[in-house]
């Protein structure tokens, strides 16, 4: 593996010039122009072991998957991605590691327009470890926050879920470009990603909100990946697609009128209203029969 200076060196020879970037990497700090609306700060970490297997995917998809799981929580409030900032810790001994894990990261930031701006690189005899912090700009409408759901609010989903273990959760594209173009269209009152599972982060937007929400079954949209699982995993697909998490679609409440023109204009493909806003509760509405939903899908150890 090249030395750290020697890596900085070939990060800056193949980093293109983007007139947002004031000063790129090689200095202290970057210098990018301030966006003219509200700054949206996001950073996620990934590490060999828990978000990927780095023997079994390779570093490309690895830090296609670092890079794009940030700027899907830019997409979950409407934002539009500017650049982000890199940090590795890298596994001594791995020669094509640095450059490959640079390509994957660098294929989703260019995928979006994202400036990558600098970071810090260190190695150590530990596994893969991968921080990106991403940072976006709000729409002129402002970011859309968990906390705007209301009982009433229709619940829609922007694509089938479930089964993202089969290679989804690596290769999935955000839906930073849905976002913008339902954000357009309708007033979202309340909107996220879904990594944890729709229970659970459906859940999210109901504890911010102040309100329930009842899921209704036969309409949520299943992946073919969880109804592959449903065949061996012991699980229905669609508990795969409650809370297998890594979908990363969006799941957005919106008023019955905004609901009613994105079934009749969609202004995406795929879109899929699943439920409605109440006033207490998580429920499942399967075969018109309303049972408890236990906001089950991934919960990070601590």
């Amino acid at each position: 593996m090249p030395g750290e200076f020697e890596y900085i060196a070939w990060l800056r020879s193949q980093t293109p010039a983007d007139p947002r970037v004031l000063i790129g990497p090689g200095d202290d700090c970057a210098a990018i122009s301030p966006p003219t609306r509200a700054l949206l700060v996001t950073t996620d970490m990934l590490m060999d072991g828990t978000d990927f297997v780095l023997s079994e995917v390779g570093p490309r998809r690895a830090g296609r998957k670092a890079m794009a799981v940030n700027l899907s929580d830019i997409a979950a409030m409407a934002g539009t991605p500017t650049a982000a900032v890199v940090s590795v810790a890298l596994p001594r001994g791995k020669e094509p590691l640095p450059a490959e894990l640079y390509l994957g990261l660098r294929e989703v930031a260019d995928a979006f327009g994202v400036a990558l701006v600098g970071g810090d690189t260190n190695s150590w005899n530990g596994p893969l470890v991968i921080s990106v912090t991403a940072l976006g700009e709000a729409t002129a409408r402002g970011p859309v926050r968990r906390n705007g759901a209301r009982p009433g609010d229709w619940l829609f989903v922007t694509g089938p879920l479930g089964g993202s273990i089969l290679g989804h959760h690596l290769d999935f594209t955000p839906r930073v470009r849905e976002a913008l173009l339902l954000h357009e269209a309708v007033k979202l009152r309340a909107m996220l990603d879904i990594s944890d599972g729709l229970a659970a982060d459906l859940n999210h937007i109901c504890e911010e909100s102040a309100c329930g929400a009842v899921l209704v079954a036969e309409a949520i949209p299943i992946s073919d990946t969880a109804q592959l699982l449903g065949c061996t995993s012991g699980k229905t697909p669609l508990q795969h697609a409650l809370g297998d998490g890594e979908d990363f679609e969006l799941v957005f409440a919106v008023s019955p009128q905004d609901g009613e023109k994105l079934l009749r204009e969609p202004p995406i493909p795929g879109l899929a209203k699943i439920g409605e806003c109440v006033e207490s509760g998580l429920w499942l509405k399967e075969r018109g029969v309303s049972t408890p939903l236990a906001p089950t899908g991934w919960v990070h150890s601590l």
